[in-house]
């Protein structure tokens, strides 16, 4: 009988598509078990044909950017894993930039600085992929997705493209209409800009940047934020109220440097990461009476 990736390299030799993959090599926590099978399309032809027949097959889909804001099963994950990242062309027509969905983030920014248009400066510095930032409306420094997206287009489970326009979107903190339609697939996306001073624009992008090297712990790897912002409070400032800097479960740890981030001191386990989150709930709710949201997705 021929596999599923036997067909796929069928139509797209060239394609590069891997079996028993292990994930901690495509997570920023470098945390997870083995993936039956990733597929890496080159373009839109090529993903909207593996993205169709892994649901006409019905088995599991799991997408990938750049594995930013994700801790995947100890046990790995069963089904095809497809990699976003060789979809990453992003352009800049008048006041508007578009970017596929597996563009980072901060190449983005980087476009619109070039083009001389402000306000996705916020995003420069946070690492994941353009289609990521959507389905959580990533944010940062007084900056959201949802502050500049005007139009998305994306596939549904049938391989059918559909269009998003403006407040269609339904954005929210830290979601959006993809956060509850999980069976879709962002293609491209559009935002809508002002015209400002590309030097102005890079100042704010090199502040930004500063900001976090000196209070994040980033030569450790990590999910970043682990928890949603709590109404009124700051997560990473709770936690640290609570004496949790520091607290360790196996290789994963409370971060020495900002509390709100969990970081593979080596050897990590997903399990040791989602017994810590436990506990960091627990005491928190005990002692503030504040509850804790995790912010990162677990995937397996």
């Amino acid at each position: 009988m021929t596999s599923f990736a036997d067909e796929i390299r069928a139509v797209f030799p060239d394609t590069d598509i891997r079996e028993r993959v292990d994930m901690r090599d495509y997570t920023s926590f470098r945390i997870g078990g083995r993936a039956d099978l990733m597929v890496s399309p080159r373009d839109t032809d090529e993903l909207c044909l593996v993205w169709k027949r892994a649901h006409e097959t019905g088995q599991p889909v799991y997408l990938l950017g750049n594995g930013s804001n994700i801790l995947v099963s100890d046990a790995g994950l069963r089904g095809t894993v497809i990699r976003l990242t060789g979809l990453n062309g992003v352009t800049a027509d008048g006041d508007t930039v578009t970017a596929q969905c597996g563009a980072r983030l901060s190449k983005m920014a980087v476009v619109a600085c070039n083009a001389e248009l402000k306000g996705l400066a916020f995003a420069h510095g946070i690492p994941g992929t353009v289609g990521g930032a959507l389905y959580m409306n990533a944010g940062a420094y007084g900056g959201q997705m949802s502050d500049v997206i005007a139009r998305t287009v994306f596939l549904g489970s049938d391989g059918e493209r559909r269009e998003l326009n403006g407040a269609e979107h339904n954005f929210g903190y830290r979601r959006g209409y993809f956060t509850d339609a999980a069976d879709c697939l962002i293609l491209e996306t559009s935002a809508v800009l002002k015209y400002g001073h590309s030097l102005d624009i890079r100042r704010d992008m090199d502040d930004y940047a500063e900001r976090r090297r000196a209070r994040q712990p980033m030569s450790q790897p990590s999910a970043g934020s682990v928890f949603k912002r709590p109404e009124g409070h700051f997560a990473g400032g709770l936690i640290e109220q609570c004496g949790l800097k520091g607290l360790a479960v196996g290789g994963a740890k409370v971060s020495e440097k900002h509390a709100g981030f969990i970081v593979n001191t080596g050897g990590a386990k997903c399990a040791d990461v989602l017994k810590l989150i436990e506990i960091i709930q627990k005491t928190v709710l005990a002692k503030t009476g504040v509850e804790l949201k995790p912010e990162i997705k677990v995937i397996g």
